[in-house]
């Protein structure tokens, strides 16, 4: 119900939104999150990033980010432990938390 309620809240449904627009539309033709498709899994960048333990949960029914990228991306990672929950995209979601609190 607590969640329910920040839902509720005209000025933070308000601030979520302007937030997850300019992550998936970005602006003035620059991609919000990442600079272009598939630019994480550039050996480059994963040189990076390889040495640090990582853990990956990703939703089996997430439609905003596709299980297959966290696979692609834990198959890159020697470091990474990937776990796959029954839920969507929300980090709200009780699997998921489960899982980040590990």
């Amino acid at each position: 119900e607590a969640i329910l309620a920040k839902w509720a809240d005209d000025a933070f449904a308000l601030a979520f939104a302007r937030i997850e627009n300019h992550f998936f539309t970005g602006r003035d033709g620059v991609p919000g999150f990442f600079p272009r498709e598939g630019w994480l899994l550039e050996e480059g960048n994963l040189a990076r990033i390889r040495h640090i333990p990582t853990v990956i949960v990703q939703g089996r029914y997430d439609v905003v980010c596709p299980p297959v990228s966290a696979y692609e991306l834990h198959s890159r990672l020697p470091q990474s432990t990937l776990h796959m929950t029954t839920t969507g995209h929300s980090s709200f979601e009780p699997e998921i938390i489960e899982r980040l609190v590990e």
